[in-house]
């Protein structure tokens, strides 16, 4: 029996963990949210390693209020990197692999074509650096890891782009989106059954895992698209499945036309081959992942 110690159970991802490991009787998990579990906290962390003894840790927590990052330095480090670190050496000591969830936020983003895994970072934002900062500490106390690195993750649960383009395409007949950027949507569904193929990998007697494949992988989707495309496919789809009567009318903008207090990468466009190599996992098809849009409402 495997067993599975997943954080930040309540987030997109960690939801969507829960929700498929329920279906893997050959795996035995663990779920905890904030409130079961403080991972900025070395000691909670080491007591509940120590207790359940997971074969994996899952770290799905963590700050990601991109914005408030920027006036919230303390505390995102703290979750972003300590709580990580924290994990990271508790596997270490129990001899699990711990996977650590990143993001597209630790490039600069000036990129023209798609980020590999082995290209330069160069995090804009507090969040960005946070996060690497995670990276780095996870690497360097857990000789057994697996950075996925992620990027514009929606699902039916908390709050992300597509529930917030629906709600307001309740209360607005035209809105501007930012065309500038571009990424790849990813559903947090398949961001969770990716790391269960992973886990399952690493776990699997029968297929000796390769500990050369320990490192940083990326998992995002395609097509790339600007939010504003991204937008658009969002509206269509919802008229299509008559969640909305019509389609409201989309403007293209620029950035500065809309600013934040933290700096967004231009380019997000992550290389999702050396997952598929390695693991056999597709990238997010996140059109597909848009057919149920009552699911986020």
């Amino acid at each position: 029996m495997v067993k599975v110690l997943i954080t930040g159970s309540n987030g997109q991802v960690g939801s969507c963990l829960v929700k498929q490991l329920q279906s893997c009787p050959q795996i035995e998990f663990l779920a905890v949210d904030r409130n079961a579990l403080d991972i900025t906290s070395e000691q909670e962390v080491i007591k509940i390693v120590n207790n359940f003894m997971p074969n994996i840790i899952i770290n799905a927590a963590a700050h990601t209020a991109v914005d408030k990052a920027e006036d919230e330095v303390e505390l995102s480090y703290a979750i972003n990197c300590d709580g990580p670190k924290y994990l990271a050496q508790a596997a270490e000591r129990v001899g699990a692999a711990i996977l650590h969830i990143s993001t597209d936020y630790v490039f600069a983003g000036d990129k023209e074509d798609l980020y590999n895994e082995s290209d330069s970072v160069n995090p804009q934002s507090i969040y960005g650096e946070s996060k690497l900062a995670g990276e780095d500490a996870v690497i360097n106390a857990c000789s057994r890891h697996i950075i996925l690195r992620t990027a514009w993750v929606f699902g039916e649960e908390g709050n992300n782009f597509v529930k917030t383009m629906l709600r307001i395409a309740q209360q607005k007949d035209s809105l501007g989106v930012v065309a500038d950027q571009f990424g790849g949507p990813t559903y947090a569904g398949d961001v969770a059954a990716a790391l269960i193929i992973i886990a399952k990998t690493i776990t699997d007697s029968k297929n000796t895992f390769n500990t050369e494949h320990y490192g940083i992988y990326h998992f995002s989707g395609i097509p790339h698209v600007s939010w504003y495309k991204f937008a658009q496919v969002i509206f269509d789809k919802a008229v299509e499945q008559k969640i909305l009567v019509k389609s409201p009318n989309v403007n293209m903008i620029k950035t500065e036309q809309y600013p934040t207090s933290a700096k967004r990468p231009a380019n997000s466009k992550l290389n999702t081959k050396k997952i598929t190599t390695v693991f056999n996992i597709p990238a997010s098809d996140w059109k597909s992942r848009l057919n149920h849009l009552r699911d986020y409402t």
